[in-house]
């Protein structure tokens, strides 16, 4: 390893990400004939012809796959050492952030966040995508700086914080004929109901409690994302369980009504995360003291 040019192991790692030659040196920002170079030099240096052109790209052979994780820490190694003399001004920063979070954190940390940057830091920028099952490696190759939402799946290597404590509620109609301020167990299963499929978000929470206590919705419609249901619940006579700070948010803009759960549903964490690779960069640390700081 002692002979290996640093921008040779930057190329594998990006070739071993993306799977092509070209799209490593757009990322790492060089032309695609110095990503060509390095990658024979590093054929070269170890004998090897470490990816090979298929049809789904530039694939790993199986000494490149035995390399890629020693190739991973020693960049990491790298990048904390580069990190740890970081110093990050928020007044005069000029970078761009990437966070994947649910639809449910777009309406609850979005504004409060782009509310304070407009002041503390206005040359920083949010770029924000969905939390999806791509979203652990993501954070992992540096692709994504944070999480927010319910993300339990993330294993080892990953850091997290609470953000705050979620339970839920059900919304129904201001106007709604059947419901005032209480909804019993048998009104919960008499009256249809629009469910939301979104990771992400703890609402898997719902399902699997209510189906353990044997507990039958009449599901009327079932939609991908929270950001119509209110709207929908306003404007019919169907009812929704969703996630407390959801429900007060959009009781301000929609006639809705929060009611209390008929049955007894559990609370879930909401949490930021990032993996270690990141774990000392100054940007970083700033961005999730500021995360948390404006959701205490």
């Amino acid at each position: 390893m002692a002979g290996l040019d640093l921008e040779w192991l930057a190329v594998f790692d990006e070739v071993y990400k993306t799977s092509s030659v070209s799209r490593a040196a757009e990322r790492l920002g060089i032309a695609q004939a110095s990503a060509s170079i390095a990658l024979g030099k590093l054929r070269t240096h170890f004998d090897d012809q470490l990816f090979s052109r298929t049809a789904r790209g530039m694939q790993p052979t199986p000494r490149a796959q035995a390399l890629q994780p020693v190739m991973r820490k020693v960049l990491a190694e790298l990048e904390q050492a580069r990190a740890s003399r970081q110093v990050f001004d928020p007044r005069v920063a000029d970078r761009e952030f990437r966070i994947c979070m649910t639809d449910i954190s777009e309406v609850v940390v979005l504004p409060k966040l782009l509310n304070h940057l407009r002041t503390a830091a206005p040359g920083v920028r949010i770029h924000v995508e969905k939390i999806s099952t791509a979203s652990a490696r993501r954070l992992e190759d540096g692709e994504v700086d944070l999480a927010v939402g319910f993300m339990p799946q993330l294993d080892a290597g990953f850091y997290q914080t609470v953000l705050f404590a979620q339970n839920f509620v059900c919304l129904a109609a201001a106007a709604h004929p059947r419901i005032s301020t209480r909804l019993t167990k048998a009104a919960y299963a008499r009256e249809s109901h629009v469910v939301v499929t979104a990771s992400g978000t703890g609402h898997a929470i719902v399902d699997k409690v209510l189906a353990a206590a044997g507990v039958v919705r009449h599901v009327a419609l079932s939609v991908p994302s929270f950001l119509g249901v209110a709207r929908i619940v306003a404007e019919t006579e169907l009812i929704a369980t969703v996630p407390l700070r959801f429900g007060q948010a959009m009781q301000t803009r929609e006639h809705i009504r929060l009611i209390p759960t008929p049955h007894a549903l559990p609370h879930y964490d909401v949490k930021q995360h990032w993996h270690e690779r990141f774990n000392a960069d100054a940007g970083n640390v700033w961005l999730r003291r500021t995360v948390a700081q404006l959701l205490a």
